[in-house]
């Protein structure tokens, strides 16, 4: 099993979720972050005041799945969040041991 973690544009949420529902991935967990890359902050304007906002809100999803299907996962992240500008994100894919089912103490892909 593998890990495949993805930080990329909020917008790109529905987008991406639809991406992986076509392809049958039944969880995900999403989390709402800030950080910065090569995009390095903007600046924003307040009330005629210019500032610099260093930390970028992005959006941070985590999905569990068999080995078969990441590299259709990794493409269809792809397509969903690319959008060819500098902070499109990354994706991250870590192997995974094992996973448990508090519920029904199911293990292994059965839990997935």
């Amino acid at each position: 099993m593998k890990k495949i973690e993805v930080i990329t544009r909020n917008y790109k949420l529905d987008d991406i979720k639809e991406g992986l529902t076509s392809l049958g991935i039944k969880g995900m967990t999403v989390a709402e972050v800030k950080g910065f890359g090569r995009q390095g902050g903007h600046k924003e304007v307040y009330r005629g005041a210019e500032y610099q906002v260093d930390f970028v809100p992005k959006i941070k999803i985590d999905i569990v799945i068999d080995d078969e299907l990441v590299a259709d996962v990794v493409q269809a992240i792809s397509n969903a969040a690319r959008t060819g500008e500098v902070g499109d994100g990354k994706i991250f894919i870590s192997p995974i041991d094992d996973v448990v089912r508090i519920r029904t103490g199911e293990s292994g892909s059965d839990a997935v």
